[in-house]
């Protein structure tokens, strides 16, 4: 192995937060809250506000928790539910028993892996429209990175979910109507997670509920189109799941839970995949060697005149194990939050019914008895017999159990796809005197943005 760069995180406390100053953290940042040896314990609890806090911090605590006694622990707590639901209704994210198994029943297939080689047309059409519009710019002209994949994400997702009958302004009506309702729950969500649901403010309500009112609006008028028999959303989402039916009970959706089910999907593959890519920009700027093997990679397999596309991806080890090191370094998802059922015990500790049990990859993906080097970037680890994961149930960038994401094979090949095509053709670098430190509310972020010179390859 290199020597290998160690990328930036914020300074870990010596010792525990107390109750006010863990609130106050948590609202700005929630990586700081964790002290320094959280990175080596197993399993810990404390208490918040009288809520017992549990977090699951090895592979047999996560498997006990999140796939052993799944049953145990709701995905979501009640102040969750009130954030989530103007939006997303009853959709999967929320739903839980009998209506999340049919709900599944009829959107896992819609983002099947098997269904990735026709969905990864858009994948690479928006990318390679992305290559052209940096081929526009001088060299060592300035990008934000983060907004450039936000909104390369944003219109992927658009055309996946909606096909292109949506148009230019609809989609961006939704982006932009998204963007405000995320900004507006993140707080919200968050703090909830920790058990202070009643310090949420109001006026954040309001904007979420606006926003709300004009994504439904868009997509409920093309489901009507779909409903009804028209050609709108044709080879989309949206229509899969309109023609989709729950394989035990041979029924299919209404027009509210197509919507709930869109705007699930749509919130779940955007900004993830964004950051995501955001990130993976700033690892290869400040990592020459492994930016070189990168593009050796991409030159050997990609001709210069079109994008990456589905045949190219088993060709590709190296780019997908750059993005699964980023995910590890700056997990999409850095918190998972469950409640406890009724009263259970994970290894030697007792956990409350009402209890909140997390998994945080954060603290996971950056263990120090189950990495070697688990805080340097090494993309090498991820190739054959490079040792990654340890464990099943030591990397989960993705959720993990029943409620794992159903847009996992969506979300990773449209990371590599538009990776390998824009990588083959530029380089970025850290604009001078920026300064990028992760900041996690609900998704892990570099800062509200991230300026970049692009150069030519």
């Amino acid at each position: 192995m290199n020597a290998a760069y160690v990328p930036p995180y914020p300074p870990r406390p010596s010792g525990a937060l107390s109750t006010l100053r863990m609130v106050r953290e948590a609202s700005r940042n929630l990586l700081a809250v964790w002290p320094d040896r959280a990175f080596e314990w197993k399993l810990f609890s404390y208490k918040v506000l009288r809520r017992q806090i549990v977090v699951c911090n090895s592979p047999d605590s996560v498997q006990h928790a999140f796939i052993e006694h799944a049953a145990n622990y709701h995905p979501k707590s009640i102040e969750q539910k009130r954030a989530l639901a103007p939006l997303l209704g009853d959709g999967l994210f929320i739903s839980e028993g009998k209506l999340w198994k049919e709900r599944r029943r009829v959107v896992a297939p819609v983002t099947h892996a098997s269904r990735m080689a026709a969905l990864s047309v858009v994948m690479s059409e928006a990318a390679q429209e992305q290559r052209e519009a940096w081929a526009a710019l001088p060299d060592g002209g300035h990008v934000d990175a983060l907004e450039a994949m936000a909104a390369l994400t944003a219109k992927i997702i658009c055309l996946a979910l909606f096909g292109r009958d949506l148009g230019a302004r609809n989609a961006q009506t939704v982006v932009e109507a998204f963007t405000e309702y995320q900004a507006s729950i993140e707080t919200i969500s968050l703090l909830s997670m920790l058990g202070f649901g009643q310090l949420l403010p109001n006026l954040r309500w309001l904007r979420a509920r606006r926003a709300t009112a004009r994504i439904h609006a868009v997509v409920d008028r093309l489901i009507a189109d779909i409903m009804q028999g028209g050609s709108g959303g044709e080879a989309s989402l949206i229509r899969a799941m309109a023609e989709g039916v729950d394989t035990t009970t041979g029924e299919g959706m209404g027009p509210v839970a197509f919507r709930n089910e869109a705007a699930t999907l749509f919130m779940a593959g955007h900004e993830t995949t964004a950051n995501t890519l955001a990130w993976a920009w700033f690892l290869l700027s400040q990592a020459p060697e492994v930016e070189a093997r990168l593009h050796a990679e991409l030159d050997a397999v990609l001709p210069a005149d079109r994008p990456a596309q589905w045949g190219d991806l088993r060709n590709l080890p190296y780019t997908k194990a750059v993005i699964e090191e980023t995910m590890r370094l700056y997990p999409p998802v850095p918190l998972q939050a469950r409640t406890a059922v009724a009263a259970d015990q994970i290894g030697t500790r007792p956990v409350a019914a009402g209890a909140t049990v997390m998994v945080v990859p954060w603290l996971l993906h950056r263990h120090r008895r189950l990495w070697d080097r688990p805080d340097h970037f090494l993309p090498e680890r991820w190739l054959p017999g490079g040792g990654a994961p340890p464990s099943k149930y030591a990397y989960v960038p993705f959720s993990i159990g029943p409620r794992i994401c159903p847009g996992l094979s969506f979300g990773l090949t449209e990371a590599i796809l538009c990776l390998a095509t824009l990588a083959r053709h530029a380089r970025l670098r850290l604009q001078p005197g920026v300064d990028v430190q992760p900041v996690c509310r609900l998704t892990l972020r570099p800062g509200d943005s991230l300026p970049m010179q692009i150069f030519r390859r």
